[in-house]
């Protein structure tokens, strides 16, 4: 599968738009789309997913390993693969500069211009030239001229390039192409999606044929070594609370185990089942619902006796004795785990994570090393009794030194991982 890389000369740029536009550019001129997103990200991936209508890959380094990452690129489906990058081209430890270079993929850079003609030009040629100064091999091709008006303006932006950079269009400065903001991200593509109308109407700027020319393929990973099913069966937590699932993750537990998906806050029981995923979410926004839930009542009953149970980020939160909003309101939670949780107004970690576990858990054995990340607005008050799965080598954790509650044979932690660390192999192996 071809691809290209939509990449930002900064945050707040419209990547996100942008990359919607296109898919609804290259979809209207015949080409099936395949959205993935590089770097650690939940919100932005579903809005590609409601407007591609399929599942957005994840392709992080960090998160997945090199040919992990690769792998994951190939399980996804379509003619032409748009990777939207994460804050500006060269930023961070694991970049979108550093993602297009492991995929070979060209990069396509959008940049503001809202106030500029050869300005943008000129941001534009220093992106393409910073990449030896970088040193990263990167093909930045051209630019998407974010918040453009047509005529003189458009014009001006186009004859300013020099002939290494090519134009592929621009997104006009249209009423509804903005996402609401929530939590240092976007609503969720559920949530807020744009009209399709608008994206239509912004797409009609854009070359799509000239976009879909640009695609190459990324060379082909080994293959992994396959896994046996286990014959288990794995319930997982499935609704507004429990939102931030990679698709890897769900494929990885379909492979090993029976999947049954379940809704706490819409008062499904919890299912017949060997072990119990809740991945992270917004259950500060549905505390009263949780609260309420005869399935996290259940689970409390089930995993005093010994049913496994994976809670991370928002699952651990849903694990714990309470959870209190940044209103002030207090909510029984599950009650499974000695912590106590409060919203905070400002994120409390963001950050790629390394974690060594100290015993064997459910997620990794003794002395095994999982890498993730770590994005939460909230705190944790843990019992003097708490027992911690991992040392934080990197990031945060729970307490700054430690994460993964542990109680019973259930687990919470702040921090994410992906299908190709091994943590739900591990899991389903554990069951």
């Amino acid at each position: 599968m071809k691809g290209f890389v939509i990449a930002g000369t900064a945050s707040g740029v419209g990547k996100t738009v942008a990359t919607l536009t296109a898919i609804r550019a290259l979809s209207a001129a015949g080409y099936t789309v395949q959205p993935a997103k590089g770097g650690p990200d939940f919100i932005d991936p579903s809005h590609h997913t409601a407007v591609a209508g399929r599942a957005s890959r994840t392709l992080d380094p960090w998160l997945c390993g090199e040919a992990g990452m690769r792998r994951n690129y190939y399980r996804g489906e379509g003619d032409i693969c748009i990777v939207e990058g994460m804050m500006g081209l060269y930023d961070g430890e694991t970049s979108t500069a550093r993602v297009a270079e492991l995929l070979d993929l060209p990069v396509v850079l959008v940049c503001d211009a809202s106030a500029g003609m050869e300005s943008v030009a000129a941001s534009a040629l220093g992106f393409r030239e910073y990449a030896a100064h970088a040193g990263v091999d990167i093909d930045v091709v051209g630019i998407i001229a974010g918040r453009a008006h047509g005529g003189r303006h458009e014009r001006g932006i186009r004859e300013a390039l020099p002939d290494s950079l090519s134009y592929f269009g621009r997104i006009p400065p249209l009423d509804g192409l903005e996402i609401p903001e929530r939590h240092l991200g976007l609503h969720m593509g559920g949530e807020s999606p744009i009209d399709l109308s608008i994206l239509d109407e912004a797409a009609a700027h854009l070359d799509a044929d000239a976009l879909a020319a640009l695609a190459r393929a990324p060379p082909r990973p080994d293959p992994a070594e396959p896994r046996p099913a286990t014959g288990t069966r794995v319930a997982v937590a499935r609704d507004g609370a429990f939102c931030f699932r990679y698709p890897a993750t769900i494929e990885r537990l379909q492979e090993r185990a029976e999947v049954v998906p379940f809704s706490p806050i819409r008062g499904d029981a919890l299912p017949e089942c060997d072990g119990v995923y809740l991945p992270g979410g917004y259950p500060e926004l549905h505390a009263a619902a949780l609260a309420d839930s005869p399935a996290l009542e259940t689970l409390a009953e089930r995993a005093s006796e010994g049913l496994a149970v994976l809670g991370v980020c928002g699952g651990l939160m849903a694990l714990a004795e309470s959870l209190t909003t940044v209103e002030g309101e207090r909510y029984d939670m599950a009650g499974v785990l000695p912590a106590d949780i409060e919203m905070c107004e400002r994120y409390q970690a963001l950050d790629h994570v390394e974690l060594r576990a100290r015993e064997d858990t459910l997620s990794a054995r003794k002395d095994e090393s999982l890498r993730g990340h770590e994005f939460h607005y909230s705190s944790a008050a843990v019992g003097s009794d708490a027992r911690f799965a991992f040392d934080v080598e990197r990031g945060a954790g729970i307490d700054g030194e430690h994460d993964g509650l542990s109680e019973y044979r259930t687990l919470g932690t702040y921090t994410h991982v992906h299908a190709e660390s091994g943590a739900f192999d591990r899991f389903c192996e554990a069951l």
